[in-house]
C-alpha cells in the first residue's frame, strides 16, 4: 500500500483535531502512531488520552518557548536548536521503529519561523519508508509542501470564540 503525505492547514480551528482524529482511526487498525507537538506543552487533553492508549507515541515536549512573537533572539537560538533536534529525533524514531503514521504537529509554524529547516522535512518527506504515512500541520504551508503532499485540507476561520474575547478552553482547544 502506497504511503501518503496529508497537510492541514488554513487559520481556522481544527488541525490539529483533524490530524489527531486520524491517528486515532489509525491506531484503531491496529496502527503504529506516532506524534510529535512542536511550540506546543504537554498539558493538553489529548496527551493525556493518548497515554492509555497502546499504539499511539507522543513525544513529549521537554522545553516550552512560550509564542514566537515573545521570544528573545536568544531564545529563538535556543528555541532552533531545540526543534531542530527534536525533528531530527523524530525522523529517526519514526524510521527506526517502524511506525505507520507520523504526525508532526505545527511543523509549518516551527519551519516559517526558522526554527527547523524546511528542507530537511522535505528530504525527510522525499526519502521517508514506503508505508510510512506523514501528516504535517501548521499555516502557510510552502508552495513546495503543498506540491509533495497527496492530501491538502484548508480549515478557513468563519467565527471564533476567541474574535469575542474568549479565552481557549481546556477539552475544547486544549
Amino acid at each position: 500500500m502506497k504511503s501518503c503525505i496529508h497537510i492541514y492547514c488554513g487559520d481556522g480551528k481544527g488541525k490539529t483535531t483533524a490530524a489527531l482524529g486520524l491517528a486515532v482511526r489509525a491506531c484503531g487498525c491496529g496502527k503504529k502512531v506516532l506524534v510529535t507537538r512542536f511550540l506546543k506543552n504537554d498539558h493538553s487533553g489529548e496527551v493525556n488520552a493518548f497515554t492509555r492508549l497502546s499504539g499511539i507515541t507522543v513525544t513529549p515536549c521537554g522545553q516550552s518557548f512560550g509564542f514566537f512573537s515573545r521570544m528573545s533572539p536568544d531564545q529563538k537560538k535556543e528555541a532552533a536548536i531545540y526543534y531542530s533536534q527534536m525533528l531530527e529525533s523524530t525522523i529517526n524514531k519514526a524510521v527506526t521503529e517502524n511506525f505507520d503514521l507520523l504526525v508532526l504537529d505545527e511543523i509549518m509554524a516551527v519551519c516559517n519561523f526558522g526554527l527547523a529547516e524546511e528542507r530537511r522535512v522535505l528530504e525527510f518527506l522525499s526519502s521517508r519508508p514506503e508505508g510510512l504515512e506523514v501528516v504535517l500541520t501548521g499555516r502557510d504551508p510552502s508552495e513546495k509542501l503543498v506540491e509533495m503532499a497527496d492530501y491538502v485540507s484548508e480549515i478557513r476561520k468563519v467565527k471564533h470564540p476567541y474574535d469575542r474575547g474568549i479565552p481557549a478552553r481546556q477539552g475544547i482547544e486544549y
